[in-house]
């Protein structure tokens, strides 16, 4: 067929695309078929991409009952199966998940009723999504099910718990130890976590944002969540680090994902860091109207004041709002090497804490005595300075304010940023880019 007949053949006028093609010469079919084909193909794999990537969603949860029997209830769009575990010293009942979408408003439930004193959920690891039930009393698991949608009704779990003995719990916990550690296995935390690159001596600096997943922390009176914004300012220092290619910097967490605090402590302790940088902003009971500004805090043995102690005991039940198992910590240092250590970890930490103050006062406001200490968990690594930040406080409405306003952020990660500079000063001194007076 000559050129001037397929052109002929490809302007004439067809009912329907179908029979557009068929009045193309062979070749030109066969190239269109292929085109048509490929693109089925490639919209099919996105088309199943998209779906494989949508996680399940609960879109609703009420419980029932009393004292003796409870019930919850969760409304979800897929079937999800729940490996259920319980741990003690608090009663608490785990329920881990595939990663979901809690998309109903925990307010709205009145979790106390019941065998329940309390609950939250929220993503655990990678993966892996977790609600904790605080108990009222020892229980067992009665029942199980999923009940599929029908006539348009949502798909429904459904747990069952009744009271029981000491003894039964106690073997409720030991039963589903096993469950509960692989769950956390099965799904490492995602941090930038690398191997420690001693060879170019940069220091290493380990920030730490506190909180994360099923671990809101403090909530402020406007609703502000602590686990957002320690994670969001911790990544504006990050950047600010690297700017400077002075130092190796690395976060316990990059996203909203819970770390436990021992594994913060690991996190340190693996890199070698030479400072490690717990980034916080808490909501305080005490004298929450005149607790307001920046603070840091270090390590000691008994709290400065009440303000710290109050503080130390509210972070160090992160692991146990999480669900994770606590492991008994040895009480005494018996080797004299580690001891003295840890007695220069904790000077080199004050001295990081004095010289932050000093960057501080020029830039941002300040609590009445700014350095306060207390039995922090997450600063008690032997080897690695370590010190606790409270931006700010959550439940001070004007500090809340500031620490949500970018201006404010970047005037304390300026001021931090020129406080580590100070500390490595004499380490760094001598070598090109180094920071000057």
């Amino acid at each position: 067929m000559r050129m001037a007949d397929n052109t002929k053949l490809l302007r004439s006028p067809a009912s329907s695309g179908l029979a557009r093609v068929l009045t193309i010469a062979p070749a030109v079919q066969w190239v269109i078929a292929l085109a048509v084909l490929s693109l089925a193909i490639i919209m099919s794999a996105y088309g199943s991409q998209v779906l494989a990537s949508e996680k399940p969603v609960i879109s609703a949860a009420r419980i029932a009952g009393d004292e003796d029997r409870t019930r919850i209830v969760f409304e979800l769009n897929a079937q999800v199966t729940p490996v259920i575990s319980a741990l003690g010293t608090p009663y608490r009942l785990i329920l881990d998940l595939p990663e979901v979408t809690f998309a109903f408003d925990k307010r709205a439930l009145n979790a106390e009723q019941g065998l329940f004193r309390d609950w939250r959920f929220g993503l655990f690891a990678v993966g892996k999504s977790r609600v904790v039930v605080d108990l009222v009393a020892p229980v067992r698991v009665d029942k199980t099910l999923f009940l599929p949608s029908i006539d348009d009704q949502p798909s429904r779990l459904v747990i069952d718990l009744v009271r029981a003995s000491d003894e039964e719990f106690a073997k409720f916990v030991s039963d589903t130890r096993s469950k509960r550690t692989a769950s956390r296995e099965d799904a490492a935390p995602k941090t930038d976590l690398m191997t420690s690159q001693r060879a170019n001596s940069k220091p290493v600096i380990v920030l730490d944002p506190g909180h994360g997943g099923i671990d809101y922390g403090a909530i402020g009176v406007g609703g502000t969540l602590e686990k957002a914004i320690v994670l969001e300012f911790s990544k504006l220092l990050r950047d600010k680090l690297l700017e400077s290619g002075l130092y190796q910097i690395h976060l316990t967490r990059d996203d909203d994902t819970f770390i436990p605090l021992g594994e913060r402590v690991q996190i340190g302790h693996d890199l070698a860091a030479d400072l490690f940088i717990s980034i916080h902003a808490d909501s305080v009971v005490r004298g929450k109207k005149l607790a307001r500004g920046a603070t840091v805090y270090t390590l000691s043995d008994r709290a400065s004041d009440d303000l710290a102690e109050e503080l130390a005991a509210s972070e160090n039940m992160s692991d146990i709002i999480a669900g994770v198992e606590l492991e008994e910590e040895p009480t005494e240092v018996t080797d004299i090497l580690l001891d003295l250590a840890r007695r220069e970890t904790r000077s080199f930490s004050v001295y990081f804490a004095k010289t932050l103050i000093g960057e501080w006062q020029s830039a941002v406001r300040l609590i009445r005595n700014p350095h306060r200490s207390a039995g922090f968990r997450v600063l008690k690594a032997h080897d690695v300075p370590s010190v606790l930040v409270e931006l700010g406080y959550l439940s001070n409405a004007h500090d809340e304010k500031l620490l949500i306003s970018e201006e404010w952020r970047e005037r304390m990660a300026d001021a931090m940023t020129e406080a580590i500079h100070s500390f490595f000063r004499p380490r760094l001194a001598g070598r090109d880019g180094a920071v000057s007076q």
